[in-house]
């Protein structure tokens, strides 16, 4: 196919021999797939912010740290360099997290480099070497919806431990392998430890899975996993092997308000988003 011009400089580069084909075109970013000598890749070409569906909330933003002040006084004021640094911080933020969690072990897709807006990244494959399908593609059984949602559990814990919280974690930005889910999607991904939202975030990205799943295995509603596990992190108990029970003792303290509607103005703007999602799968 004829090369996109945002993957043009990748290609003069050398990084990128020839385009095979799309694979798909989501809120953020169009993937591609790519050839890289011997290799089979994909190329992630990130959209621009005003073609986004995605918002680049403040409490995403929050935390993530910027080159020098200049930098930071122009993404305050919203100049024409600041909107442009915004955007590599932006972008920055999935290849950090990719490189920071593959290497703590949870199940993401192997960066190779980010160049001109474009993260070249492995292809998640099946057994017969198509792209992986969409977790929100997989017809499930009991048995293996227990299964999955176990294991993003441990994923999730994996991430946690690495300081790395998804943000956005859902059916549909979950590939599924021969070995089982692997998670992608990762440019609003929030440091644990520097963002104030950060237990909201975690609560709701681990919901989401527990909302799916009990779909296929009606045991799992009830279960309060997102809040079990943020206890045994600020309690500094928290491990990759930590067995969790998705069982908590009642809080005893007064409710925080504040924290309540912040996270039912999140649940809201989630289920937006998920509705266009599926719109855009119709």
């Amino acid at each position: 196919m004829k090369i996109p011009k945002r993957i043009l400089p990748l290609v003069e580069e050398g990084l990128i021999d020839s385009v095979l084909r799309q694979l798909m075109s989501g809120k953020e970013a169009t993937v591609y797939v790519v050839r890289c000598g011997d290799e089979i890749r994909c190329a992630k070409v990130y959209k621009e912010a005003s073609q986004r569906s995605f918002r680049q909330a403040a409490s995403y933003q929050e935390g993530r740290k910027v080159k020098n002040s200049r930098q930071a006084r122009a993404m305050e004021k919203g100049t024409r360099y600041g909107r442009k640094m915004q955007e590599e911080v932006w972008q920055n933020a999935e290849v950090d997290a990719l490189y920071r969690l593959a290497a703590a072990g949870v199940r993401v897709p192997q960066p190779y480099s980010c160049f001109e807006g474009v993260l070249l990244m492995d292809l998640i494959t099946d057994a017969d070497g198509n792209a992986a399908p969409r977790l929100n593609d997989i017809t499930l059984s009991e048995e293996l919806a227990l299964d999955y949602h176990a294991q993003l559990l441990r994923q999730v814990v994996l991430m946690l431990c690495a300081g790395v919280i998804h943000g956005d974690l859902s059916e549909f930005n979950i590939l599924v392998d021969e070995a089982g889910p692997v998670i992608i999607d990762l440019p609003q991904a929030i440091d644990a430890a520097g963002n104030t939202e950060a237990a909201v975030m975690l609560e709701r990205d681990v919901n989401n899975l527990t909302n799916f799943f009990s779909q296929s295995a009606p045991q799992l509603i009830g279960t309060q996993y997102g809040k079990e596990i943020w206890r045994l992190y600020v309690a500094g108990l928290l491990r990759p092997g930590s067995v969790l029970t998705g069982l908590i003792e009642a809080e005893t303290r007064p409710a925080d308000v504040g924290a309540v509607m912040r996270e039912i103005a999140l649940a809201e703007q989630e289920e937006q988003e998920r509705q266009m999602r599926l719109q855009q799968i119709l």
